[in-house]
C-alpha cells in the first residue's frame, strides 16, 4: 500500500488494525466548535462546566469520534474507502489534556460489494470513551 492508494479489498484481512493518538487541546475544541457550530457551554465555558457533574469542560463527543474517520480515510482501509455506516456509543467524557487512542480493527469482510466492518474504539487511560462499529466499501485491485 502506498500512502496515496490505501488498501485494496483483497489486501485486507480480519484482525488487521490501526490506531492513532491525539491529545485534546483547547484549540481543538475551539476549532471543532467553529466547524460544527456546536458552542454548548459544557465545551466552551469553564465556569458553566464547573457546575456540571463533570466539573470541567469536556470535548465534543463528535470531535473524539472524528479520529475514527481519520483512520478510515487515511490508514485502514485508507484513501479510496467509502464510509457508509457508523454506530457508536459515548461512554465517558473526554477532557482537555486527555490522550485519546483511536483504533479500528477489521472484524468482517463481504466480497459482494467489497464491504468491510470494523470495530471502533476511542480510549483514554485504557478506558473506552467511544465504542461501536463502522462499515466501509473498499476498492478492489485492478483486474
Amino acid at each position: 500500500m502506498s500512502a496515496n492508494e490505501g488498501y485494496k479489498f483483497e489486501d485486507l484481512s480480519i484482525g488487521m488494525a490501526h490506531e492513532t493518538r491525539h491529545t485534546i487541546t483547547e484549540e481543538d475544541i475551539n476549532l471543532f466548535a467553529k466547524v460544527s457550530g456546536d458552542y454548548n457551554p459544557i465545551h466552551m465555558d469553564e465556569e458553566y462546566a464547573k457546575k456540571t457533574p463533570f466539573g470541567q469542560r469536556i470535548a465534543h463527543g463528535a470531535l473524539t469520534a472524528s479520529y475514527i474517520s481519520g483512520i478510515l480515510g487515511n490508514n485502514l482501509p485508507g484513501p479510496g474507502a467509502i464510509f457508509t455506516h457508523l454506530e457508536m456509543r459515548f461512554r465517558r467524557p473526554v477532557f482537555i489534556g486527555d490522550e485519546v487512542i483511536a483504533r479500528a480493527e477489521v472484524t468482517e469482510m463481504y466480497e459482494r460489494g467489497n464491504r468491510v466492518t470494523l470495530k471502533i474504539t476511542c480510549s483514554v487511560a485504557d478506558k473506552v470513551v467511544v465504542g461501536g462499529e463502522a462499515k466501509v466499501m473498499v476498492p478492489p485491485r485492478e483486474a
